[in-house]
């Protein structure tokens, strides 16, 4: 169904709720947002992505209900180490997810791989990550968290349980199974198995960070240390008991939580500058979509490095007007280049915090994830959103009622996340499409912004205008 049928779903409205999806007293990890949410007064601090030079975020996702997948992490100029680690370890997941749920026309049988990043700390010589998945395709709720670390004085990549030391990590297992054993749902013969065997006791341990005010909080998840119906379970070592038994690195972590330094040096030899265009829109779009063929290209995912300054550089050529849709946590990484994209006369619509299938979630975790990402999207142009396009296509009457966005979908599928090649990306939007048409693209992949010159090229030849979403509902 064409664009210009769908304009009234554009204008469906509802009220926004505020609030946002927490849990109790030892919350699980939860995709909703991101990240897992402490119950303990003294959480990990927030890190501004935005300060750490050369900076990267490596995204992969697709727009198909039918295999609905979103990855991402950090790539951060010389920890290439544990950059390698992440890239392995998210790659296993989706390869996995892929083969089993989305090959085939049964699709992925309505199940979800999201994988989003949060930074524990980016300070000093000292960088911790944690990576939270949602799993559908796994046993029991899916849902888990591990961290990464890594040591910029050693020029090593750290596992969690290298933050403790070696000759006292006996004292540190036995304080967690002192607090867990008498938990329910925990059995401490159980306990004294699984913390027994090297193997298993560090295949357990993989989700420990320090909280504010310098306490070691370990996390487990549904099942690791208890039946599942017990549900996640979370430890907390206050400073004074755990500070002894950290390692040299791990009291430099602890330190760099709790009195971060103002930037982060991992001894990298060279961090490039990353490249912002400075084009400059020179008044409004005055097409009347009536009188002239026009279209909208939507880009989703971004902002990228270095595609999306690669984009902006192609569009100023042809002085074109996009769409882009973009992910929260990336405009916390790249809010110059959301400034970049705003400044030279671009729309930027509102594609959630990290990229889940909003219906799957409640009313108030809707408003959080949209709410984030409206919020970063003004604090870097000064302008609120007002268009937000869904992960996956994928809207109910939950998610409209729980925001004041007007919900956008396209016309036109380039698949772009399937089939990384700009001649056949191009090949699609040039033979498809029709006047006051919206396309589907990503400025995450390098392949579909090489596709871009010769959309732009052929298109502009046959009399189309490049206009955002908002104008061409506006003139039709």
């Amino acid at each position: 169904m064409r664009s210009h049928t769908l304009l009234p779903a554009l204008l469906l409205l509802g009220s926004l709720t505020s609030a946002c999806a927490h849990g109790t007293s030892e919350p699980p990890v939860t995709a909703a947002d991101g990240a897992r949410p402490g119950s303990s007064p003294s959480p990990a601090r927030t890190v501004d992505p935005s300060k750490i030079k050369g900076l990267e975020i490596v995204s992969d996702s697709s727009e198909s209900g039918s295999c609905p997948f979103a990855t991402s992490y950090p790539d951060v100029p010389g920890a290439e180490a544990m950059t390698a680690a992440m890239k392995k370890d998210v790659e296993r997941r989706l390869a996995t997810f892929r083969s089993g749920g989305c090959t085939g026309s049964g699709g992925a049988g309505g199940r979800e791989l999201n994988i989003s990043h949060q930074f524990l700390v980016a300070s000093g010589d000292v960088l911790g990550v944690r990576l939270t998945t949602l799993d559908q395709s796994a046993a029991g709720d899916g849902l888990s968290a591990s961290t990464y670390w890594y040591d910029g004085k050693a020029g090593a990549y750290r596992t969690t349980l290298g933050l403790v030391a070696d000759g006292s990590r006996d004292a540190f297992v036995a304080a967690l199974k002192d607090q867990l054993k008498d938990r329910e749902g925990v059995d401490a013969a159980a306990l004294d198995d699984k913390f027994s065997d090297p193997d298993t006791r560090d295949a357990a341990l993989y989700d420990m960070a320090f909280t504010a005010d310098g306490g070691l909080r370990v996390h487990f998840d549904r099942g690791d240390v208890g039946v599942p119906a017990a549900g996640a379970q979370t430890v907390t070592i206050t400073k004074k008991t755990i500070t002894p038994w950290l390692s040299a690195f791990g009291k430099r972590a602890q330190r760099q939580t709790v009195s971060p330094s103002r930037s982060l040096d991992l001894g990298a030899p060279h961090i490039p500058a990353p490249a912002v265009p400075t084009h400059t829109a020179s008044g409004d779009d005055d097409a009347d979509c009536k009188k002239v063929k026009c279209i909208a290209l939507t880009f989703d995912d971004g902002p990228a490095v270095p595609e999306t300054s690669t984009l902006l550089t192609h569009l100023a050529q042809y002085k074109a007007r996009v769409t882009f849709f973009a992910v929260g946590q990336n405009v916390a990484a790249h809010p110059d280049l959301i400034r970049a994209e705003a400044k030279a006369g671009h729309e930027i619509g509102n594609h959630s915090w990290n990229h889940p299938d909003l219906t799957r979630l409640s009313s108030q975790q809707v408003a959080s994830q949209l709410g984030r990402t409206s919020a970063a999207i003004k604090a870097a142009t000064g302008k609120t959103p007002t268009l937000f396009r869904p992960p996956y296509g994928a809207v109910n009457r939950t998610v409209r009622a729980a925001t004041t966005l007007s919900p956008v979908l396209w016309d036109v599928d380039t698949e772009d996340w399937k089939y990384r090649d700009p001649a056949k990306v191009a090949r699609t939007v040039i033979t498809k499409a029709q006047p006051n048409d919206v396309v589907l693209l990503h400025d995450i992949h390098a392949t579909s912004v090489a596709a871009v010159p010769e959309i732009l090229r052929t298109l502009t030849a046959r009399g189309y205008h490049f206009v955002t979403v908002s104008h061409l509902r506006a003139t039709l």
